[in-house]
């Protein structure tokens, strides 16, 4: 069988040089495909699986690539909210094996990711899907997936600081890199806040001849946040609970309910139920997801500044001024030396572990991290034994257990997890 490896490079190089040589060798299979673009520092796979559900309920058969992929390859590509059948990943691996001998064609073999890019685009056409929603894996303007020429509607879900080696040290730098999915006279939908990044997003728009819509967050009010769910109220819709868990999901299914809008402009139909609905069912893995209740045991994928403070908000507000057990692993590259700060008052105890990734910061560094800024610490010398210790210590203090700092460590936690359980 054809693995993903044997087509492409471990790598992230930035660029459509390569993608655009593999997609032409391949027939352009994005051409005919009926696409949502979506970007964002944050928010863009809790989004894509809440309109994908929207979707779904509408009556479209609706094919998903989102990044990174938790459970292996295959976990990147959703069809109708749900992971690959096993007739969807014996045809994706057909597209390796396809695949596979035009990258060796190619001057420069694709990367990783660019491979799963094409190869996304090739399932949704093959999979005959009505609609595909395509999330981009870093930046935007030299994102792979930027090769969709007329998107039914491309979405910013926010801007803020990460990845600030690669696209700037500044939102307005980070929006001009994200603004670049914007395409002639395709409309776009802002769903954040800084002003910065809305003036080069504004600006793009007049260049491109797009329309652009900005969420109004004065539609949206909160009414109860519970562990099974959040009541929001949105003007125009009226009550409906936010399936998802976590601060930032009534925003995210705000954002979600003004593209439904957007999108019946654009002929779709997308019935008032099927939203409420949609919203009420959608599933998404770590992003604050609940996977075990006694002790209660949440994982959320935050790792970046703005994600860690809005973690530390769903804490605050889910838990009733309890404070959880954390467990955290993070990437080197990132601003992990803010986190201390950000999560002030939210952790009785945390255990710190290096993900099994090269770019992963030593259990010990973190942990020194969190020290200095006067937290109780504990480093662990690997996932199990971290899981095991956080797990013992939040069921003896019945206080809840919050994993988080990263999504590469999230496949490694639930082998731990269950373990733990057995």
């Amino acid at each position: 069988m054809t693995e993903l490896s044997d087509i492409s490079r471990n790598v992230s190089i930035l660029g459509l040089e390569r993608i655009t040589e593999l997609l032409s060798l391949m027939g352009n299979p994005q051409d005919g495909l009926k696409t949502v673009h979506v970007t964002g520092t944050n928010g863009k796979g809790s989004f894509c699986a809440m309109l994908s559900s929207v979707l779904m309920h509408s009556g479209y058969y609706v094919g998903a690539f989102n990044s990174p992929a938790l459970l292996g390859p295959a976990d990147s590509f959703r069809i109708d909210t749900d992971r690959l059948k096993e007739k969807a990943v014996s045809e994706l691996n057909a597209i390796y094996a396809e695949i596979a001998p035009l990258a060796e064609r190619m001057k420069e073999k694709p990367t990783e990711f660019e491979a799963l890019t094409a190869a996304g685009f090739e399932l949704f056409k093959r999979e005959k899907c009505d609609i595909s929603l395509i999330e981009c894996g870093l930046g935007g303007d030299m994102d792979s997936t930027n090769v969709i020429k007329e998107p039914l509607l491309s979405v910013i879900t926010n801007v803020a600081l990460d990845h600030t080696d690669r696209l700037g040290k500044t939102t307005k730098e980070i929006a001009a890199h994200k603004a670049g999915i914007i395409k002639p006279g395709r409309p776009v939908l802002f769903a954040g806040t800084d002003g910065a990044a809305l003036e080069v997003i504004e600006a793009k728009a007049r260049e491109m001849g797009s329309r652009l819509y900005v969420m109004d967050r004065s539609r949206l009010r909160v009414l109860s946040r519970t562990l099974n769910g959040t009541e929001i109220e949105f003007k125009g819709f009226g009550r409906m609970t936010v399936g998802l868990l976590g601060e930032y999901q009534p925003e995210n299914a705000a954002a979600v309910i003004t593209a439904a809008e957007i999108l019946r402009e654009e002929g779709l139909n997308v019935p008032d139920w099927a939203v409420k609905m949609g919203i009420g069912d959608a599933e998404w893995p770590a992003r604050f997801e609940l996977l075990n209740r006694k002790p209660y045991v949440f994982f959320d994928g935050s790792h970046n500044p703005d994600g860690v403070a809005l973690a530390a908000k769903s804490i605050r507000s889910l838990f009733k001024g309890k404070k959880a057990v954390l467990l955290m692993g993070v990437m080197a590259d990132k601003d992990y030396k803010k986190y201390p700060a950000l999560l002030e008052g939210c952790a009785e105890k945390i255990f710190t572990v290096k993900p099994k990734n090269p770019r992963s910061l030593d259990a010990d560094h973190l942990a020194a991290c969190f020290n200095e800024a006067g937290f109780k610490t504990h480093s662990c010398s690997s996932m199990e034994s971290a899981v095991r210790l956080a797990y013992s210590y939040a069921d003896r203090h019945g206080l809840p257990l919050v994993a988080m700092g990263t999504l590469y460590m999230y496949a490694e936690f639930l082998d731990a997890l269950e373990k733990v359980r057995e």
